[in-house]
């Protein structure tokens, strides 16, 4: 049985919007727009705006307008880079934080009633897939 890719992504892409869309009662609640979210929780990984534009393929000024957005909401605080003094990186606050971490929460909680509905051993083939899926193809390994 041939399995079409697109199809694969589609389904994908449908059920993270459904995750998405049942928590954004709860995103709303800590004051987050969706996007606003997925930025916030990029911060530590990547703490210049630009970056973050990368890592969630996002244009450069939508970034800008949501790192403005957190900052005014004290969730996140520009820093001089000690490193380059001529930059700014961007700083997670104990607010971002908290609210970041309870997001997550929430998507998770979302996902797991997700994955409830999965045996335990296709979880872990999912797992295995997912992370063969995101592996460089040089080395094997995973790609963060």
């Amino acid at each position: 049985m041939s399995v079409d890719g697109a199809q694969l992504w589609t389904l994908n892409q449908r059920l993270l919007g459904v995750v998405m869309d049942a928590c954004t009662g709860e995103l709303a609640e800590l004051g987050l727009e969706t996007k606003e979210f997925f930025v916030l929780a990029e911060v530590e990984a990547s703490p210049y705006p630009a970056e973050i534009a990368t890592a969630l393929l996002l244009p450069k000024a939508s970034v800008t307008v949501y790192v403005r957005n957190l900052g005014a909401k004290g969730f996140v605080r520009r820093e001089i880079d000690e490193a380059d003094l001529r930059r700014h990186r961007l700083v997670l606050t104990a607010e971002g934080t908290q609210a970041r971490d309870r997001a997550r929460a929430a998507l998770a909680a979302e996902y797991d009633r997700r994955l409830a509905r999965v045996t335990p051993q296709d979880r872990v083939e999912l797992q295995r897939i997912l992370k063969a899926m995101l592996a460089s193809p040089a080395s094997g390994r995973m790609r963060e």
